[in-house]
């Protein structure tokens, strides 16, 4: 049984550049990446904070990219070649939600890392996620598209009242 959350975050995070690519040339194509997988590793680690989490997530699959393709549009690029994307049923639509509200909104990414600390991933330091929480100007620039709260609303929007909840447990809503 595999307890390992790894798949999950790398498709994630593979779909998420590829939805929203760097702009730019080599170093900002990883700058991008390195920011994505911070935001998803955060997101996953928030969704599946137990080794039991992950292991459960591991018998019954994340779902898949279908929703967040047709949302994006990128269901029409994909054609009928469905085993050259095999990697996309790895996808966790959640967690890419998630990661989406991070990359879009730096107080609620620094809550996001601050809230690991609950979690048995990791100590949830600010220095291991950087990019994510206090990114420079050179990440800012190769993720523009990864980090336009325009562009990546219909993501975000999917399951940000979850990631809002999970932050916030108990919260009031004052109608």
């Amino acid at each position: 049984m595999q307890a390992d959350l790894s798949p999950v975050i790398a498709a994630t995070a593979q779909w998420l550049t590829g939805a929203f690519p760097a702009s730019g040339g080599a170093l900002a194509s990883v700058l991008c990446e390195v920011q994505a997988r911070q935001a998803v590793t955060v997101a996953a680690w928030l969704r599946y904070p137990t080794a039991m989490d992950a292991a459960l997530l591991g018998v019954s699959g994340p779902g898949g990219s279908g929703r967040l393709d047709r949302v994006t549009g990128a269901d029409a690029a994909l054609g009928d070649d469905t085993d050259a994307h095999a990697w996309r049923t790895w996808v966790d639509e959640v967690v890419a939600s998630w990661a989406a509200c991070l990359l879009t909104d730096p107080e609620l990414a620094a809550r996001a890392v601050a809230a690991l600390a609950d979690g048995g991933h990791s100590t949830g330091t600010r220095a291991e996620f950087r990019r994510l929480v206090a990114p420079d100007d050179s990440d800012r620039n190769a993720a523009a598209l990864l980090r336009h709260p325009d562009l990546l609303a219909p993501v975000a929007d999917l399951h940000q009242d979850q990631l809002l909840d999970r932050l916030n447990p108990g919260r009031t809503l004052i109608a």
